[in-house]
């Protein structure tokens, strides 16, 4: 797993449980603005898990570090969150860091008991699909 990451899943793990909830909604406001080119979701994968509309992308670069876009609205902060420790936490990363991620990175984080399991399954299947886009370009 990707330090940053890394570091991101033990302060969750490590945080007062009534702390967690404040915490995750923090990292809705770290997503990066998509770049032009990919207005309306252009060459974007929805996740139809998610309750709300949520959309992703990424790129496997030459030297093999992955980038890496989402898209949710704001009305969907806890949704959006997982989208900005995604983004903060893979930042850098490469395909291989990448694709290390445990499966069960929420319940790591110990999120089962601040959020509900629809949510929980919402994010677990964003990263899925990310590493999904992942392991196709590197094949």
């Amino acid at each position: 797993m990707p330090a940053k990451l890394a570091e991101i899943v033990d302060e969750f793990a490590s945080a007062p449980r009534e702390l967690v909830l404040e915490m995750l909604l923090e990292f809705s406001d770290t997503v990066p603005a998509l770049p032009a080119e990919m207005a309306g979701h252009q060459g974007m994968e929805q996740v139809p898990e998610c309750q709300t509309a949520f959309f992703l992308k990424t790129r496997v670069l030459p030297d093999r570090t992955v980038q890496t876009w989402f898209d949710c609205p704001p009305e969907a902060p806890t949704t959006r969150a997982f989208a900005g420790i995604l983004a903060e936490g893979l930042a850098g990363a490469t395909a291989e860091e990448v694709l290390a991620v445990p499966d069960d990175l929420y319940a790591r984080m110990g999120l089962a008991q601040a959020i509900s399991p629809l949510r929980i399954r919402g994010g677990s299947a964003i990263l899925t699909r990310l590493k999904r886009q992942v392991r196709e370009q590197t094949e």
